[in-house]
């Protein structure tokens, strides 16, 4: 029984209560659009980031990681929304500052350090994290190999958000 069933519903047999059943007893069928919870080809979560530049964000993320323009919305010329893709999948979307309305700020305007980081699986870390300083990142370390066996460095970019770039060790 879930430790959540138990405190709520301490009688009752939890594998009947249909909200604390495994999601993978989910009836929806993720081939049918007409049914599916997601896009097809978008996994189930993507960051969405805020950017202070939308065209200076795809730049950077092109040059430093390798990612590739999946999709970009403009209004008036002014790029709105991106969705960009690692290795054929989507992984990070964003949108400047004031889009849509929304008052978010990057960690740069706000004055804050991200307090999270994305965790980034690449081919060659050492190469991956040479490309991001040259693009205008902020190294915070360097490419070395950790005890929990990856190699491993960490950098931050034009909006302060921090990149974490890996490779597993043989």
């Amino acid at each position: 029984m879930h430790d959540l069933a138990r405190a709520r519903y301490p009688i009752a047999d939890t594998d009947s209560l249909p909200a604390l059943q495994h999601a993978s007893n989910n009836p929806i069928d993720p081939e049918n659009s007409m049914t599916a919870s997601r896009p097809a080809g978008v996994p189930w979560l993507t960051p969405y980031l805020t950017v202070r530049d939308a065209r200076a964000a795809t730049a950077f993320y092109t040059a430093a990681f390798g990612f590739d323009l999946r999709d970009s919305v403009q209004d008036d010329g002014v790029v709105m929304h991106v969705e960009m893709t690692y290795q054929g999948q989507l992984i990070v979307m964003f949108a400047p500052e004031g889009a849509f309305g929304s008052t978010a700020k990057t960690p740069r305007s706000a004055g804050a350090i991200a307090p999270q980081s994305f965790y980034v699986y690449v081919d060659d870390v050492d190469a991956v994290y040479a490309r991001a300083l040259a693009a205008g990142a902020k190294s915070l370390s360097e490419p070395q190999d950790q005890f929990w066996g990856d190699r491993f460095a960490q950098v931050e970019d034009l909006d302060g958000y921090r990149w974490a770039l890996a490779r597993h060790l043989p």
